[in-house]
């Protein structure tokens, strides 16, 4: 097990600290150490060129010091030092580094975030008037520069609706400092923690995101039924029954310990209305494509979703929504549903796109690929499509076995930047030996069901794919 994401404490000094400075304007600003911090007064302000120049100031923007010594005051002040927090984003579980998170200091409250998909900038995805914020790195490090100095300094790691805050108990001025506690930089359990996104995960037969979602630090209190309170929804989805004949029979425990069942997926998702009380769907592969249990007016439902900006993760199976959805979606990928190649299968990584290249650096530094990497070993390979049409984005592939395992689009398809479809052809949970049963087992109910507790490589290449769905999504460029 790595540990290289715990920092250990360090202070960046070199004698700066002794020229460290607030800069004044009467009673209100702070001079020297002895001095207070107040709303109104004139503290450093970043402009658009990266420099600084003294100007109106409130709330924690009034403790951010000007490190640089006496009369550096304005643009141009010698770089290289500043005050400064360094640490690592983690997920719920507090065990793997995450990519891309914002990691920024509020100045203001944070807004309320509204269930449903919306068409949200990456620029209005964060609130509360950020005085600093950084993206975090393929490691899941950051370093947070130009920080207000002080105690209880408040400090946010948010990707999409994943959100929570916490406080730094002090922060020294014009050092380094490490935020080293993994329990404040990792995102939330259960709303207690903060914000999670709502989530609709349909269940199958032959694949279990919800013993996935428990691997990534879910509470279990989060996982009811519609009508309850948790932010992760149950729905019965199909399984193959031997028969191909796609009525949806379950052939699995569809209940939680208690005995609470879950709504059968079949005839739910008709509704676009359904769909639109979530943020996220996630579809587990039924075990068979259940051609009947997604009506037409189904999979208009699915796209009419995605296409005001909702998220959807679909396993193996659910290509039906794809392969079969209305116009444009068909032409998303070269459907070719063929044997399954041998497990486990290698899959390249496509680094011809930058997150493509962070997802090659990333599986490596969590353990997921071997050096060189570039890799990931797959069991449970399918091999339901032979390639992508652009603008569908290729992530994992096999040229030997012409598969592609992950691939993505924006939606509405080929023109538009406001939700996203993911889709998996593969097993997600199978174990190592290709089978589902090996890390769960459907006969029993959730979470009984959930036998390992770890992440397997091709889990956490999940995780990565799950959180870069959740985030903000860049424009198109043409």
């Amino acid at each position: 097990m790595r540990s290289w994401y715990l920092i250990l404490p360090v202070l960046l000094t070199g004698g700066v600290a002794s020229n460290c400075r607030f800069d004044s304007a009467g009673p209100s600003g702070r001079s020297g150490a002895g001095g207070s911090f107040a709303s109104g007064g004139r503290g450093i302000i970043l402009n658009g060129s990266g420099g600084r120049t003294v100007g109106p100031c409130t709330g924690l923007r009034c403790r951010q010091p000007s490190c640089a010594g006496p009369g550096c005051m304005v643009q141009g002040c010698p770089t290289g030092v500043t005050t400064a927090v360094m640490g690592t984003v983690l997920d719920p579980a507090g065990k793997v580094p995450l990519y891309n998170a914002t990691v920024f200091v509020p100045n203001a409250p944070l807004a309320d975030f509204h269930d449903g998909p919306s068409c949200d900038s990456c620029a209005s995805s964060v609130s509360g008037d950020p005085v600093t914020q950084v993206q975090s790195d393929e490691a899941g490090q950051f370093t947070l520069t130009d920080m207000p100095v002080g105690d209880n300094i408040p400090i946010v790691v948010q990707i999409g609706k994943w959100r929570r805050q916490t406080t730094i108990s002090n922060v020294p001025p014009c050092v380094t400092t490490a935020f080293t506690d993994p329990d404040q930089t990792r995102l939330p359990r259960n709303q207690s923690e903060g914000h999670l996104p709502r989530i609709a995960l349909s269940t199958g037969g032959a694949d279990a995101l919800e013993c996935w979602l428990r691997k990534i630090g879910i509470a279990d209190s989060e996982f009811t039924p519609e009508t309850g309170a948790g932010r992760i929804n149950l729905y019965a989805g199909g399984m193959n029954t031997g028969n191909n004949s796609g009525d949806g029979t379950l052939g699995y425990d569809p209940t939680l310990n208690g005995g609470a069942t879950f709504t059968r997926s079949l005839g739910w998702w008709d509704s676009v209305d359904n769909l639109n009380k979530y943020d996220i769907i996630l579809l587990s592969c039924e075990g068979v494509e259940n051609s009947t249990n997604k009506s037409a007016a189904a999979v208009q439902a699915m796209q009419t979703f995605a296409d005001a900006g909702g998220r959807v993760f679909a396993s193996h199976w659910h290509n039906w929504w794809i392969e079969h959805g209305p116009a444009p979606w068909p032409t998303a990928a070269t459907f070719n549903h063929r044997r399954d190649p041998p497990s486990p299968l290698t899959g390249t990584i496509d680094q011809t796109f930058p997150k493509g290249v962070a997802l090659a650096t990333w599986l490596l530094n969590v353990g997921a690929s071997t050096p060189p990497g570039g890799t990931l070993l797959v069991n449970g390979a399918k091999r339901t499509l032979t390639g992508v049409n652009a603008p569908t984005q290729r992530w994992i592939y096999n040229t030997e076995q012409q598969t592609v395992q992950y691939f993505s689009f924006t939606t509405p398809y080929g023109s538009g930047s406001c939700g996203k479809v993911v889709f998996s052809d593969l097993h997600v949970t199978s174990g190592s030996g290709g089978m589902m049963n090996d890390s769960s087992s459907p006969t029993l109910p959730f979470p009984t069901g959930c036998r390992t507790v770890d992440l397997s490589a091709q889990e956490k290449a999940l995780e990565f794919m799950l959180f870069d769905l959740s985030g903000c999504i860049l424009p198109m460029i043409p």
